[in-house]
């Protein structure tokens, strides 16, 4: 039976994950030596060339601080790019993903708002767990919120 604080833990131990990874790739997409793994069509259309730098370090670590601010601003412009000029410069694997994203976004949003505000109401007002034919069962807060709550046949 999970609690709240079961699934509280949860959620931030996948939410801290995803920030760490997120922070992982904007770190390592900043470094000049994964350059031709992050923009390998600017390197084919000769729009890039291989880093180079005064020095030993600058070949390797950018020492631009003023990028690692602006880390994700390539994220909204990528989502406001039409599709050709998107496919032109990151390729159609990253159109086709942008698409799919969006398409989630557009569809699951509704969804959830649609559910919170109808299934979870019917389902926290109703009485099965607490019935009297239920003495034997443990139960948490959060069972209330769930089919389990509703009896069976019930016109909800």
């Amino acid at each position: 039976m999970a609690t709240i604080a079961d699934i509280s833990l949860s959620a931030a131990i996948n939410l801290s994950s995803a920030l760490i990874f997120l922070l992982a790739f904007a770190i390592l997409r900043l470094q000049p030596f994964n350059d031709r793994v992050y923009f390998p069509k600017w390197y084919l259309k000769g729009i890039r060339g291989s880093p180079t730098g005064s020095t030993l370090v600058k070949k390797f670590v950018n020492l631009d601080f003023g990028t690692y601010i602006r880390f994700l601003n390539w994220m909204p412009a990528a989502l406001h790019m039409p599709e050709p000029e998107l496919i032109d410069h990151a390729g159609l694997d990253s159109a086709v993903y942008i698409r799919i994203y969006l398409l989630g976004v557009k569809i699951f949003a509704p969804i959830t708002l649609l559910s919170f505000m109808v299934l979870v109401p019917v389902n926290w007002t109703g009485n099965t767990l607490e019935a009297a034919g239920a003495k034997n069962l443990t139960f948490s807060d959060i069972d209330k919120i769930s089919i389990s709550n509703i009896p069976y046949g019930s016109d909800r």
